[in-house]
């Protein structure tokens, strides 16, 4: 078998188009679940026991059922409530919602990797709990999260071809489109495949970089 990846030239744009919206569709929805994730993993940790069951129930469905299933819900299952979303912006939401309990799990863990000795200090000084979670506990958990969110970002990356599924023309749904045309099947996701390891490289050494420069700190 012959690869003949020429056919594709004539559709260059469409990938580069398709390869930002998967970025954009990654960054607004790891900086959602970042909102969402620092909420939920706070509220893991504090001592008030129906706020922790109320965390811990929500990254157990999130992380229990498949991201597939909750971007349906939203784009198609909410219009029956009344609640029309763009695709976009669903699918934003879905990814934002689902990274959201892992990244809760991460935050939780990053807290509870800090030593106890620094939360009875802050005691001691008379900061309230959310002072000491704000102004203590927070900066030093970050170091700690760090590489998390950095594998956190990668998966977004790769879950983003998800979106597809709900008509977005992110680098998938482009290559679906062009191998409908050229039929050369092998050769666009081929190409398809490369485009993700290299965008994933890419954020996953930039966030070893900052990792490490942060950790010099």
């Amino acid at each position: 078998m012959t690869l003949d990846f020429s056919v594709l030239a004539p559709y260059g744009h469409m990938f580069v188009q398709g390869l930002l919206i998967t970025v954009k569709a990654s960054l607004f929805g790891l900086s959602m679940g970042v909102v969402i994730g620092v909420l939920v993993g706070a509220l893991r940790v504090v001592p008030i026991l129906p706020l922790r069951a109320l965390a811990a129930t929500y990254i157990y469905v999130i992380r229990g059922t498949p991201l597939l299933i909750q971007l349906f819900l939203i784009y198609f299952g909410l219009p029956s409530l009344g609640v029309n979303l763009p695709a976009f912006v669903a699918g934003i939401i879905g990814i934002g919602i689902n990274s959201g309990g892992y990244v809760g799990e991460i935050v939780r863990g990053g807290i509870e990797g800090v030593p106890k000795g620094h939360w009875e200090a802050a005691r001691v000084l008379g900061l309230s709990y959310g002072q000491t979670m704000r102004c203590i506990i927070l900066p030093q958990a970050v170091r700690n999260m760090l590489p998390a969110f950095g594998n956190e970002f990668v998966t977004l990356i790769k879950e983003s071809s998800l979106l597809s599924t709900l008509a977005i023309t992110e680098l998938t749904m482009v290559g679906q489109q062009v191998r409908s045309v050229t039929y050369a099947s092998f050769e666009t996701f081929l190409l398809v495949g490369g485009i993700y390891l290299l965008l994933t490289s890419v954020a996953g050494g930039a966030l070893q970089l900052l990792e490490k420069r942060w950790q010099v700190r």
